[in-house]
């Protein structure tokens, strides 16, 4: 456990993640009936762009501050993602708090986070709110504990901090053990990009799964994979994604891309896994 967000919060992978995300959370609202959204790996909800462990890295500079500067001319898939933001300042919400800012009274949301300080911190900022629960625990215990959810609709973030060896085997599993508990439920997963072999292996996994449901994955990258020890672009799965999504998600990695790769990156690719039914 020793993986701490605050360094990285607002980079240019949480800026792919969590406008995919409120995207997704648009779609689901367009529908009255209540959902629910599970975050397996939470961290601590909100962070300090000025805490020196955020300067100490500046990936917000080169993330969501890079894309705020250009706030006007993005596309209309940003918008919830914006909204979620509200008018931000040093304070950059995480994925528990850009769930909860766009979802309704009505709609759950359950929060896993094992570290305890962590854990404390987040407990506290959702204190006030009765149908946010917090629970220190392993987020991929979580996934048994709270699904199958009572609420048919809904989607679950998994986005683990890969400090263990074999995290990406061990997130299909959970997705593919996750679909049987929960087979209408939306999953996103996240992944670092180093080695591209590993995730053609994740994808293939998952490909032949037996999910009958569609698997699209996002692949956005920034450097050429030249170093497979360093981070070279991020990616993520969804499956059961919206009916159409990958449109306004194809506007989301394009303006990712545009904004954040070098100019001799490979190309940014959305592709089906499994295809759309």
């Amino acid at each position: 456990m020793n993986y701490r967000h605050i360094y990285h919060a607002g980079n240019f992978a949480d800026v792919l993640k969590h406008a995919v995300l409120a995207e997704t959370v648009r779609r689901l609202l367009e529908k009255p009936a209540p959902f629910f959204a599970l975050d397996t790996h939470a961290g601590i909800g909100i962070y300090d762009l000025e805490d020196e462990r955020a300067q100490k890295t500046a990936e917000a500079q080169a993330g969501i501050l890079k894309l705020m500067a250009e706030a006007e001319s993005l596309p209309e898939a940003f918008a919830p993602y914006l909204s979620a933001l509200g008018k931000l300042s040093s304070r950059y919400p995480g994925s528990p708090r850009i769930l909860r800012r766009l979802m309704r009274t009505e709609d759950r949301l359950a929060l896993c986070e094992l570290h305890p300080e962590d854990f404390g911190t987040l407990k506290t900022h959702f204190a006030q709110d009765r149908n946010t629960s917090v629970q220190q625990m392993d987020g991929w215990k979580g996934i048994a504990a709270f699904l199958p959810p009572k609420e048919k609709r809904g989607l679950m973030l998994i986005d683990p901090p890969f400090e263990q060896p074999g995290e990406l085997d061990r997130m299909a599993q959970a997705a593919i053990a996750a679909h049987k508990r929960w087979p209408q439920g939306i999953q996103i997963l996240w992944y670092p990009i180093k080695d591209m072999a590993a995730i053609w292996n994740f994808h293939e996994t998952l490909a032949q799964s037996g999910i009958p449901g569609s698997i699209l994955a996002l692949n956005l990258m920034l450097h050429a994979p030249k170093d497979t020890a360093h981070l070279n672009g991020c990616g993520l799965v969804i499956i059961n994604p919206p009916w159409q999504a990958e449109v306004a998600y194809a506007e989301i990695l394009a303006a990712c891309a545009r904004l954040f790769a070098d100019s001799d990156a490979p190309a940014s690719r959305l592709s089906w896994i499994s295809p759309a039914l």
